[in-house]
């Protein structure tokens, strides 16, 4: 992950494994937003899911949490700068599975899939938050 010391933006914890290098692609594309990550490498990230409220369904190679909502896989900066400022009542933000050309997805040459960034409701049902 970048060093985010610096920055200004708000903090966020970031779950991942070792072995995962879109991870760290996403980290930074998290850190050019201007957000100050917490970087935690573990090798059980069905826990951190579940203790975070995210199905299998909902599911992504990472998980971070930021003011108390959870931000599950390749959710762009934009959307989770929008979460922040509408603070809408909702559990967090989901991009399941590895989209091609979400953030930490982009391969050159690779045709860029569209999206949808989810709303994790509280009682675990999803609605759509935005489309990339």
């Amino acid at each position: 992950m970048p060093d985010t010391s610096s920055a200004a933006g708000p903090q966020m914890t970031v779950y991942r494994s070792t072995s995962c290098g879109c991870c760290t692609q996403w980290g930074a594309h998290i850190a050019s937003a201007g957000f100050r990550i917490d970087d935690h490498v573990t090798e059980d990230m069905n826990d951190v899911k579940q203790e975070h409220g995210v199905s299998s369904q909902q599911a992504s190679c990472h998980t971070a949490d930021v003011e108390g909502f959870v931000i599950e896989g390749h959710v762009p900066a934009s959307a989770i700068q929008r979460l922040l400022r509408e603070r809408p009542n909702i559990r967090g933000l989901a991009v399941p599975g590895m989209p091609m050309s979400s953030p930490g997805m982009e391969v050159p040459g690779v045709e860029a899939e569209p999206f949808e960034v989810l709303a994790i409701n509280h009682d675990g049902t999803t609605s759509v938050f935005a489309r990339y």
